[in-house]
């Protein structure tokens, strides 16, 4: 013989469909902030990298513009020397 499902079992099937549905979805959003999570550390290795290639081209820049000829010809770093 063969019982029809109370309404309460029926309801609670419902409910863990739903928890189902939720926890597949939580872990979606889980494995794509991963990625993005290491997509960023990427990024932000190489934004460091060209932070420092940019600082010494700058310095080099920079110390070639501060360097001024005396009237004897001779370059110095100082002007006040």
């Amino acid at each position: 013989m063969y019982t029809q499902p109370t309404s309460a079992t029926a309801a609670k099937d419902r409910l863990y469909g739903q928890l189902s549905a939720s926890l597949g979805r939580l872990n979606r959003s889980i494995t794509r902030t991963a990625d993005l999570l290491e997509e960023l550390e990427k990024e932000l290795h190489s934004m460091s990298m060209f932070a420092a290639l940019d600082a010494a081209k700058f310095m080099a820049i920079a110390s070639g513009l501060n360097t001024d000829e005396d009237p004897e010809g001779e370059r110095t770093a100082d002007a006040s020397k």
